[in-house]
Protein backbone atom coordinates (compact mmCIF):
# COMPACT_ATOMS: atom_id res chain seq x y z
CA UNK A 1 0.00 0.00 0.00
CA UNK A 2 0.66 2.97 -0.65
CA UNK A 3 -0.86 5.09 2.22
CA UNK A 4 -1.25 4.10 6.06
CA UNK A 5 -4.80 5.18 6.20
CA UNK A 6 -7.57 5.74 3.74
CA UNK A 7 -10.46 8.97 4.44
CA UNK A 8 -13.29 8.71 2.46
CA UNK A 9 -16.20 10.98 1.41
CA UNK A 10 -19.43 9.45 1.90
CA UNK A 11 -22.04 10.52 -0.47
CA UNK A 12 -21.30 9.99 -4.06
CA UNK A 13 -18.01 8.00 -3.21
CA UNK A 14 -18.93 5.19 -0.98
CA UNK A 15 -23.13 5.41 -1.30
CA UNK A 16 -25.61 6.24 -3.48
CA UNK A 17 -27.94 8.59 -1.28
CA UNK A 18 -29.17 11.01 -4.32
CA UNK A 19 -32.83 10.06 -4.16
CA UNK A 20 -33.58 9.62 -0.67
CA UNK A 21 -31.58 13.07 0.01
CA UNK A 22 -34.22 14.56 -3.76
CA UNK A 23 -37.10 13.00 -1.67
CA UNK A 24 -36.48 14.49 1.66
CA UNK A 25 -35.68 17.63 0.36
CA UNK A 26 -38.99 18.10 -1.46
CA UNK A 27 -41.19 16.94 1.10
CA UNK A 28 -39.35 19.66 3.31
CA UNK A 29 -40.18 22.10 0.38
CA UNK A 30 -43.69 20.94 -0.17
CA UNK A 31 -44.46 21.03 4.10
CA UNK A 32 -43.44 24.97 3.92
CA UNK A 33 -45.25 25.65 0.61
CA UNK A 34 -41.97 25.72 -2.05
CA UNK A 35 -42.04 24.48 -5.30
CA UNK A 36 -39.82 21.23 -5.56
CA UNK A 37 -36.60 20.65 -6.91
CA UNK A 38 -35.41 18.23 -9.54
CA UNK A 39 -33.16 15.47 -9.16
CA UNK A 40 -30.43 17.12 -11.05
CA UNK A 41 -30.97 20.39 -8.64
CA UNK A 42 -30.36 18.60 -5.69
CA UNK A 43 -27.29 16.80 -7.03
CA UNK A 44 -25.96 19.99 -7.31
CA UNK A 45 -26.61 21.41 -4.22
CA UNK A 46 -25.48 18.45 -1.95
CA UNK A 47 -21.96 18.62 -0.59
CA UNK A 48 -21.98 21.19 1.64
CA UNK A 49 -24.21 20.08 4.45
CA UNK A 50 -27.76 20.31 5.61
CA UNK A 51 -28.47 23.79 5.99
CA UNK A 52 -26.77 24.56 2.69
CA UNK A 53 -29.11 21.79 0.96
CA UNK A 54 -32.24 23.21 2.69
CA UNK A 55 -31.05 27.50 1.59
CA UNK A 56 -30.49 26.17 -1.99
CA UNK A 57 -33.58 24.39 -2.12
CA UNK A 58 -35.55 27.48 -1.22
CA UNK A 59 -36.73 29.28 -3.64
CA UNK A 60 -34.33 33.37 -3.97
CA UNK A 61 -36.18 35.74 -1.38
CA UNK A 62 -37.13 32.69 1.12
CA UNK A 63 -37.10 34.44 4.35
CA UNK A 64 -34.76 32.58 7.04
CA UNK A 65 -37.14 31.60 9.32
CA UNK A 66 -38.64 29.68 6.37
CA UNK A 67 -35.33 28.30 5.59
CA UNK A 68 -34.70 27.16 9.00
CA UNK A 69 -38.17 25.43 9.09
CA UNK A 70 -37.14 23.65 5.75
CA UNK A 71 -34.03 22.10 7.06
CA UNK A 72 -36.20 20.89 10.82
CA UNK A 73 -38.27 19.10 8.43
CA UNK A 74 -35.73 18.00 6.13
CA UNK A 75 -34.01 16.10 8.84
CA UNK A 76 -37.37 15.13 10.09
CA UNK A 77 -38.30 13.37 7.08
CA UNK A 78 -34.93 12.05 6.24
CA UNK A 79 -33.88 10.57 9.65
CA UNK A 80 -36.72 8.28 9.51
CA UNK A 81 -36.08 7.44 5.14
CA UNK A 82 -32.30 7.76 4.62
CA UNK A 83 -32.14 4.24 3.33
CA UNK A 84 -35.36 3.49 1.61
CA UNK A 85 -33.12 4.23 -1.94
CA UNK A 86 -29.22 4.62 -0.59
CA UNK A 87 -26.50 1.46 -0.86
CA UNK A 88 -23.30 1.49 -2.01
CA UNK A 89 -21.99 2.10 -5.20
CA UNK A 90 -20.43 -1.46 -7.30
CA UNK A 91 -17.68 -2.56 -6.48
CA UNK A 92 -17.16 -0.57 -2.83
CA UNK A 93 -17.92 -3.26 -0.53
CA UNK A 94 -15.26 -5.61 -2.15
CA UNK A 95 -13.25 -2.81 -2.08
CA UNK A 96 -13.19 -1.98 1.32
CA UNK A 97 -12.64 -5.82 2.12
CA UNK A 98 -10.11 -6.08 0.18
CA UNK A 99 -8.14 -3.35 2.18
CA UNK A 100 -9.29 -4.33 5.63
CA UNK A 101 -7.80 -7.71 4.92
CA UNK A 102 -4.03 -5.63 4.01
CA UNK A 103 -4.98 -4.37 7.73
CA UNK A 104 -5.79 -0.49 6.55
CA UNK A 105 -6.91 1.80 8.71
CA UNK A 106 -10.02 3.21 7.10
CA UNK A 107 -12.31 6.18 7.93
CA UNK A 108 -15.29 8.18 6.61
CA UNK A 109 -15.64 12.19 7.04
CA UNK A 110 -18.73 13.16 5.62
CA UNK A 111 -20.82 16.81 5.76
CA UNK A 112 -24.09 14.82 6.32
CA UNK A 113 -25.20 15.26 9.91
CA UNK A 114 -23.25 13.17 12.39
CA UNK A 115 -26.21 10.86 13.03
CA UNK A 116 -27.28 9.92 9.79
CA UNK A 117 -23.62 8.84 8.60
CA UNK A 118 -23.22 6.57 12.37
CA UNK A 119 -26.35 5.09 11.03
CA UNK A 120 -25.53 4.27 8.09
CA UNK A 121 -22.21 2.96 8.53
CA UNK A 122 -23.77 0.77 11.02
CA UNK A 123 -26.12 -0.33 8.59
CA UNK A 124 -24.27 -0.48 5.16
CA UNK A 125 -20.74 -1.29 6.54
CA UNK A 126 -21.01 -2.90 10.10
CA UNK A 127 -17.50 -2.68 11.70
CA UNK A 128 -15.77 -1.87 8.57
CA UNK A 129 -14.48 1.81 9.72
CA UNK A 130 -11.86 3.03 12.65
CA UNK A 131 -13.11 6.65 12.68
CA UNK A 132 -16.43 8.09 11.53
CA UNK A 133 -17.08 12.22 11.74
CA UNK A 134 -19.94 13.44 9.97
CA UNK A 135 -21.01 17.36 10.53
CA UNK A 136 -21.46 18.98 14.13
CA UNK A 137 -21.99 21.97 15.48
CA UNK A 138 -19.00 22.44 17.28
CA UNK A 139 -16.92 21.69 14.48
CA UNK A 140 -16.37 23.44 11.14
CA UNK A 141 -17.20 21.43 7.84
CA UNK A 142 -15.52 20.51 4.77
CA UNK A 143 -12.82 21.70 2.98
CA UNK A 144 -11.93 23.33 6.63
CA UNK A 145 -10.06 20.33 7.50
CA UNK A 146 -11.14 20.08 11.06
CA UNK A 147 -12.85 16.54 10.50
CA UNK A 148 -10.21 14.94 8.81
CA UNK A 149 -7.68 16.28 11.22
CA UNK A 150 -9.57 14.26 14.07
CA UNK A 151 -10.34 11.33 12.49
CA UNK A 152 -6.37 11.34 11.56
CA UNK A 153 -5.75 12.14 15.28
CA UNK A 154 -7.92 9.06 15.86
CA UNK A 155 -5.79 6.93 13.57
CA UNK A 156 -2.32 8.34 14.80
CA UNK A 157 -1.36 9.62 11.17
CA UNK A 158 -0.28 12.92 9.21
CA UNK A 159 -1.37 14.14 6.13
CA UNK A 160 1.92 12.74 4.30
CA UNK A 161 0.68 9.18 5.37
CA UNK A 162 -3.34 9.43 3.83
CA UNK A 163 -4.81 9.93 0.91
CA UNK A 164 -8.60 11.54 0.94
CA UNK A 165 -11.12 10.06 -1.62
CA UNK A 166 -14.42 12.14 -2.93
CA UNK A 167 -15.79 13.03 -5.40
CA UNK A 168 -16.89 16.46 -5.70
CA UNK A 169 -14.99 19.92 -5.57
CA UNK A 170 -15.58 20.51 -1.48
CA UNK A 171 -13.40 17.06 -1.71
CA UNK A 172 -10.69 18.70 -3.74
CA UNK A 173 -10.57 21.42 -1.08
CA UNK A 174 -10.48 19.60 1.42
CA UNK A 175 -7.61 17.76 0.70
CA UNK A 176 -5.68 20.58 -0.11
CA UNK A 177 -6.48 22.49 3.25
CA UNK A 178 -5.39 19.37 5.18
CA UNK A 179 -1.77 18.96 2.61
CA UNK A 180 -2.59 15.04 2.06
CA UNK A 181 -3.10 13.09 -1.71
CA UNK A 182 -6.39 13.27 -3.05
CA UNK A 183 -8.26 11.31 -5.40
CA UNK A 184 -11.82 11.90 -7.32
CA UNK A 185 -14.50 9.55 -8.11
CA UNK A 186 -15.99 10.10 -11.14
CA UNK A 187 -19.66 8.30 -10.46
CA UNK A 188 -20.31 10.82 -8.17
CA UNK A 189 -22.76 14.01 -7.88
CA UNK A 190 -20.19 16.32 -9.80
CA UNK A 191 -19.26 16.15 -13.87
CA UNK A 192 -15.83 15.00 -14.88
CA UNK A 193 -15.45 18.73 -16.31
CA UNK A 194 -16.10 20.75 -12.98
CA UNK A 195 -13.79 18.58 -11.27
CA UNK A 196 -10.96 19.19 -13.33
CA UNK A 197 -11.59 23.26 -13.09
CA UNK A 198 -11.74 22.59 -9.62
CA UNK A 199 -8.12 21.64 -9.49
CA UNK A 200 -8.81 17.94 -9.04
CA UNK A 201 -5.43 16.17 -10.63
CA UNK A 202 -5.96 12.21 -9.80
CA UNK A 203 -9.13 10.18 -11.09
CA UNK A 204 -10.65 6.75 -10.48
CA UNK A 205 -13.70 6.06 -12.89
CA UNK A 206 -14.44 2.87 -11.68
CA UNK A 207 -13.23 0.38 -8.06
CA UNK A 208 -10.45 -1.03 -10.22
CA UNK A 209 -8.66 2.03 -10.76
CA UNK A 210 -9.30 3.22 -7.35
CA UNK A 211 -8.02 -0.34 -5.95
CA UNK A 212 -4.81 0.91 -8.33
CA UNK A 213 -4.61 3.82 -7.19
CA UNK A 214 -4.20 2.96 -3.53
CA UNK A 215 -1.66 0.40 -3.81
Amino acid sequence: MRYKAVVFDLDGTLLYTLEDLWLATNHALAANGLPPRTIDEVRRFIGNGYRQLARLASPEGTPDEVQEQVLSDFNAYYQVHAEDHTGPYPGIPELLESLRKKEVPLAVVSNKGDAAVQDLMASCFPGTFDAIAGEREDVRRKPAPDTVLAVMRQLAVGPKDIVYVGDSEVDVRTAANVGCDCIIVTWGYRDEDELHEAGATVFAHNCDELAELLS
